[in-house]
């Protein structure tokens, strides 16, 4: 089974806190392998940041960030954890990618958008942390997972959250029965895939009704009607944390919320160190119910 971790503090005084209070929800699904989005403080003017994936540690970011200031003559800033970079600059997602795709074939692009951060490794949720410094992740809300891979291979590519458009992501556990259905109602119509994993069949049809003008309960309720299989997603938006479970609802999930926070993991024991968790409302999502909270 894989593991779903969200996290949504109400408050802003507690963002500082996001990473350090998430970081026991990911552990307590160590059984698999990790990857997180986080979405941070407020966008600056069209400032968009896009999250990056190098094939090892001592990849050059200095001569990536040259060739980039080199290529579109504008300033950019870089930060760089592992072989992880979130690149900030003012250029479009129709420039950034096709130009990282052809220069940069060794890159991976995770995300783009204007607050949404990515983070993806294959290894133990506690040593993937560590290597990123997860607990001092700052932020609104985020969205995490934990692998068991039946679908595609193990690889940092192939790993959740799954991004398509600008700051929306999805994680799944659960297996679909018909994303190359899926695939084939999407392909004509321009929307390219990366992977062959399933769960990225779910996140571009989302993605692609909310670009069409829905919004995202409105997409979830035609994915009632399009999307076949077991699954529980937990999206997040700019601004939204959203949470859904099939018809049958076999695949697990769990709330917690209190007045500071709202927590969702496939399993209490993750939520079980969360501060004041014994007061909160504690609940199991009911099937093709949608639940949506707002950061």
């Amino acid at each position: 089974m894989c593991g779903i971790v969200g996290l949504l503090l109400k408050k802003p005084e507690l963002r500082e806190q996001l990473g350090q209070l998430a970081l026991p929800m990911l552990i307590g699904m160590t059984e698999r392998g990790p990857g997180l989005a986080v979405f941070t403080g407020e966008p600056t003017g069209n400032q968009r940041k896009y999250s990056l994936h190098a094939p090892d540690w001592e990849y050059d970011w200095p001569a990536f960030e040259a060739a980039f200031v080199g290529k579109f003559g504008s300033g950019a800033a870089i930060a760089i954890r592992g072989n992880h970079a979130i690149l900030t600059c003012s250029e479009p997602v129709d420039k950034v990618r096709p130009w990282i795709r052809q220069a940069f074939p060794q890159l991976h692009l995770l995300a783009a958008g204007r607050l949404m951060d990515i983070y993806k490794d294959v290894g133990s949720p506690a040593d993937v942390a560590a290597r990123y410094q997860f607990e001092k992740l700052a932020g609104s809300h985020l969205v995490a997972h934990t692998r068991m891979a039946t679908e595609s291979a193990v690889t940092p590519d192939r790993a959740h959250p799954f991004t398509a458009g600008e700051d929306f992501c999805l994680v799944h556990n659960g297996s679909l029965s018909n994303p190359y259905q899926i695939r084939r109602q999407l392909e004509p119509l321009g929307i390219a895939f990366d992977t062959d994993n399933d769960t990225e069949a779910a996140c571009r049809y989302f993605e692609w009704r909310m670009r069409e003008g829905d919004d995202l309960e409105t997409a979830i309720h035609k994915g009632f009607e399009e999307l076949d299989g077991f699954y529980t997603f937990l999206m997040g938006t700019g601004d939204e944390l959203a949470l859904v479970r099939d018809a049958f609802a076999c695949k697990p999930a769990v709330v917690a919320e209190t007045d500071d926070y709202v927590a969702i993991s496939s399993e209490f024991r993750s939520l079980a160190k969360l501060p004041d968790v014994k007061n909160a409302m504690i609940f199991e999502p009911v099937p093709e119910e949608i639940y949506l909270w707002r950061a």
